[in-house]
């Protein structure tokens, strides 16, 4: 299925399929008890999602939104699970790509812990650019979405950007 920038994959509490994300990235979006929607999480082409329900069924988590479009597989829960209780290999793959995915979330905990707001924000773009070039952070998310993702206020990132493109 082909996913255009904007369009919902799934939202947040209902249930459903997984999906391996063909090509193409989405954003995971958690809407607070007030209407809030907060970021949380970056796919990029090579996951299956949601990574919650991997080995069992959960609810999604999140909403999910495509920054730009992708090319997207649905799996149905009912083939997806039956055939990790045949195939004890696809477990390991499983692991494998729990294992890519604590590893990019340890990347973001790097960007995250940089002493400096430009150097929290360079992180990211500098990982951004790995699955986006030649497009740029902006051109794929707002400022405030670029603040949730490394703990500033979008003030700042509004400031930085400025910053960077007097200095290009």
């Amino acid at each position: 299925m082909l996913l255009h920038k904007g369009e919902t994959l799934f939202r947040q509490g209902e249930t459903g399929d997984l999906f391996h994300i063909k090509s193409g990235m989405l954003k995971i979006m958690r809407i607070h008890e007030n209407g809030n929607p907060f970021l949380v999480n970056i796919i990029v082409a090579g996951e299956t999602i949601p990574h919650h329900s991997l080995l069992s069924p959960m609810a999604y988590h999140g909403t999910a939104v495509a920054l730009v479009t992708c090319e997207i597989e649905r799996i149905s829960p009912e083939r997806w699970y039956d055939e990790l209780n045949r195939d004890a290999a696809k477990s390991k793959d499983i692991a494998l790509l729990l294992q890519s995915k604590l590893r990019m979330m340890q990347q973001r905990i790097d960007q995250l812990t940089q002493v400096t707001p430009a150097d929290k924000l360079a992180k990211l773009q500098q990982w951004f650019q790995t699955y986006i070039a030649p497009q740029t952070i902006t051109d794929i998310l707002t400022q405030d979405e670029i603040a949730q993702l490394i703990g500033l206020r979008r003030e700042t990132v509004n400031r930085l950007l400025r910053e960077q493109a007097r200095h290009a």
